[in-house]
């Protein structure tokens, strides 16, 4: 069994593109983004402005590459959505996820869909990951990756064309713990959807379905500690691998489910790390020790929690769904829904109530 959910673990610790991620493509168009008002503050980065998203492009928005940066000095790349004709401060939505995906992919389409809904909307690349800075590449961190959303809603607040006091998030899979923990701890936050949601830290010191025990733990200390000695000897963060690639037969099924979309046209892109070769190993340290949600019973702020009914991952939103207070907190089953159709299943993923609910808390 503790093989098996280290396994399971190395699938969400998945892929990342060998190489350096930022190599120029003397084919590829790239321009320099940066924001002059906090320009001291950021890297440039050369953005790639081709459109190179899984899903197509909306006549109904305007899109375009932007930068922003966290308390950290990393600076973070998103692709922000505008609807057509907007005029007046629109309220905002920070989009990030799946873990292990970038802004090309479901957090993308998210983020254009509500677009088109009237929202002003970011979908942003976590730090060290996609074409957004931080080094070394390929890192998450319960602290940063939460700090990332905080960063997001600063760039957001401090738009002309967005009302402050109307700024939501959407954290999608792993990205969905990231995202209750951020409204724990940042009140300009008023409304947050989790989609399809991971704890990280819990599936992380845990295993799936909670199968791992204290000894199992402590294994696998030593391993990942082992990890980090021949890291450091060798120069370089060994990765844990993405999706499984080629799909064993004995799969469970929604290890098939996730090679569907990271493995398939349907979802692969090239800075993906669940598409490629994953996160640092090491990564999964910080997460064994640090519980996401320990906090999560003092959001005051507005919560909608969606799931599919034949996710595997169910559990992890109604656990956390039960930890919240107030009646402004709603968990949504999606009827026949696996984890991943709501990724980026037009059909499935409930973007009318997704609307309806922003609306209401972004007033």
């Amino acid at each position: 069994m503790r093989k098996l959910s280290f396994y399971l673990c190395s699938v969400m610790f998945g892929a990342c593109l060998l190489g350096n991620l930022h190599a120029e493509n003397p084919n590829t168009e790239t321009t320099e983004i940066n924001n002059t008002k906090s320009s001291f503050m950021e890297t440039k980065l050369n953005l790639t402005q081709e459109w190179d998203k899984v899903f197509p492009k909306s006549d109904l928005v305007n899109h375009s590459k932007v930068t922003f940066h966290n308390r950290y000095g990393i600076t973070l790349a998103a692709d922000l959505y505008i609807p057509k004709n907007a005029e007046g401060k629109l309220p905002a939505i920070a989009v990030s996820g799946p873990f292990g995906a970038v802004k090309e992919q479901s957090s993308g389409l998210y983020a254009q869909t509500l677009a088109e809904r009237g929202f002003l909307t970011i979908a942003f690349d976590p730090s060290f990951t996609g074409e957004s800075s931080g080094e070394p590449r390929y890192v998450a961190s319960p602290d940063i990756n939460t700090e990332d959303f905080c960063a997001a809603v600063n760039y957001l607040s401090t738009r002309p064309d967005v009302d402050p006091g109307r700024i939501g998030i959407i954290g999608i899979c792993g990205w969905g713990g990231f995202a209750l923990n951020a409204a724990a701890i940042d009140t300009r936050i008023k409304a947050t959807v989790t989609s399809t949601m991971y704890d990280m830290s819990r599936v992380t010191a845990n295993g799936y379905f909670d199968s791992m025990q204290a000894d199992q733990r402590y294994e696998l200390r030593k391993q990942l500690n082992a990890q980090r000695t021949e890291d450091y000897r060798n120069g370089m963060y060994a990765l844990a691998g993405g999706v499984v690639d080629p799909l064993p037969d004995n799969a469970p099924q929604f290890v098939k489910d996730y090679y569907a979309y990271y493995k398939t046209s349907r979802g692969y892109h090239p800075r993906s790390l669940n598409s490629n070769n994953g996160w640092n190993k090491t990564s999964s340290l910080s997460f064994m020790n640090m519980p996401l949600l320990a906090y999560s019973s003092e959001i005051r702020s507005a919560v909608l929690m969606l799931h599919g009914e034949k996710a595997h991952s169910r559990y992890f939103s109604e656990d956390a769904f039960k930890k919240l207070t107030g009646d402004n907190k709603e968990l949504l089953i999606i009827p026949g829904a696996n984890h991943v159709d709501l990724y980026d299943n037009l059909q499935v993923i409930p973007f009318d109530q997704i609307v309806k609910f922003m609306q209401t808390y972004l007033k």
